[in-house]
């Protein structure tokens, strides 16, 4: 628990949770980005799987994006390309697996959180779940996550996120734009939903459905190169004394 987890439990049959948590509101750092794309891909492989649910552990916070602890501590442009490619590595696991991915945000989505809800197939949230895409303000910008969300949410919207990046914009604004598929008033009537879907798509064709996921990410084919470009342009700013201070600063507050 003090370092965070991912764990993977098949919860009916057909249908695998993953979830991730990390005691500092779900942020991540390498080591959970690595074992959530890990099993991702497992899933993706797997025949029993014939849905994944992807959840976070907590009910405040669905991910407070990368982790700072771990950002602050990037001495080198090696290091934080490797750090920013364990995001990259998340959204092509779930844009790759020929699985369709349901989202479950619970809370606020902050950074990267922001793209790996954009990186499900049907994303499910509560209320609660308003949006902050923060990166411009502690220094970098959301260069890896920036291809997964406008996919969900428009240009228009990532720009308006990424340049007002300290406030953060309701989960009105998440839904209308296309991020959230539903949005409900408690955690309860948001997870009777997802079992709702979820027994539909259990019961559906695993191929066609691997079809249509095929279909829906067409032209995402050139991702693994576009993203490690931008977590190269990441690991550039991270090291920079500009960018450090201003994540301090954000720590702090």
């Amino acid at each position: 628990m003090e370092n965070g987890y991912v764990k993977s439990t098949f919860i009916k049959e057909g249908l695998l949770e993953i979830e991730f948590f990390h005691p500092k509101q779900n942020s991540l750092p390498g080591a959970i980005l690595a074992e959530l794309a890990q099993e991702i891909t497992k899933a993706g492989e797997n025949d029993d799987v014939k849905v994944i649910l992807l959840k976070s552990g907590g009910d405040r916070t669905f991910c407070a994006g990368a982790s700072f602890d771990e950002l602050l501590a990037i001495e080198d442009v090696v290091t934080g390309k490797a750090f920013f490619m364990g995001f990259a590595n998340v959204i092509n696991a779930m844009r790759k697996a020929p699985k369709f991915i349901l989202g479950r945000v619970q809370g606020k989505a902050v950074g990267g959180g922001i793209g790996v809800a954009a990186s499900t197939d049907y994303c499910f949230a509560t209320k609660f779940a308003s949006i902050k895409l923060s990166e411009l303000a502690v220094g970098i910008g959301p260069f890896v996550v920036t291809p997964a969300i406008e996919r969900k949410m428009g240009v228009s919207a990532v720009s308006q996120m990424g340049i007002n990046a300290s406030e953060f914009h309701s989960v009105e604004f998440a839904e209308a734009k296309g991020l959230y598929h539903q949005v409900f008033d408690s955690v309860e009537e948001m997870d009777q939903a997802v079992m709702e879907l979820a027994d539909k798509l259990i019961a559906s064709n695993p191929e066609s459905m691997a079809q249509m996921k095929k279909m829906f990410w067409q032209g995402t084919d050139h991702w693994d190169e576009l993203l490690a470009e931008r977590a190269q342009i990441s690991g550039n700013l991270v090291t920079s004394d500009f960018t450090k201070s201003f994540i301090s600063q954000f720590k702090s507050k």
